[in-house]
């Protein structure tokens, strides 16, 4: 048990905040695009990617590792983001600062969602189950090189209007 949940209702918790982390975060980047930041869209992505990092320490048999690593980071990076937001309003070096955290913040939530797929997904496992085959660095590649492409272009055509 843990939080009064099965191992098993946790996890799917876990991958769901997990999910809806990803997908909402990468609504925001494209938003970002237009010089939009969806309030309730934001508030969600920045709620359950910080709720998929915190929930991630929770889970039994934890080892300093990849996923305790990419947890903390997440945090840390989540940090400023929150307060160029909230705090800050995205005025002046809180721009850059927030969309440079958020995509960051985006990517790792990313990276450890292809790790896991490759490692779950029946029809992935076969194509890597080293996870050092082509198909998985593919995978990583492409979130990596998305992922930095918008960022990029978000860097450049942000300006909120209130800045």
């Amino acid at each position: 048990m843990i939080l009064g949940l099965s191992l098993s209702t946790f996890t799917t918790l876990h991958v769901v905040l997990s999910l809806i982390g990803i997908a909402t975060g990468v609504v925001c980047l494209f938003a970002l695009l237009g010089s939009r930041v969806p309030a309730g869209l934001t508030m969600t992505f920045l709620l359950t990617t910080v709720a998929t990092s915190v929930t991630g320490f929770f889970f039994p048999n934890l080892k300093i590792g990849p996923p305790v690593i990419f947890g903390v980071v997440s945090l840390v990076v989540l940090t400023p983001v929150l307060l160029a937001l909230y705090r800050y309003h995205l005025t002046g070096p809180w721009r850059w600062i927030y969309i440079a955290g958020a995509a960051f913040a985006l990517y790792l939530n990313s990276v450890v969602g292809v790790v896991q797929a490759f490692q779950k997904l029946a029809f992935l496992k076969p194509l890597a189950p080293t996870q050092s085959e082509p198909p998985f660095l593919v995978a990583q590649l492409v979130v990596l090189v998305v992922i930095v492409g918008l960022t990029v272009l978000a860097l450049r055509r942000f300006r909120p209007a209130d800045a």
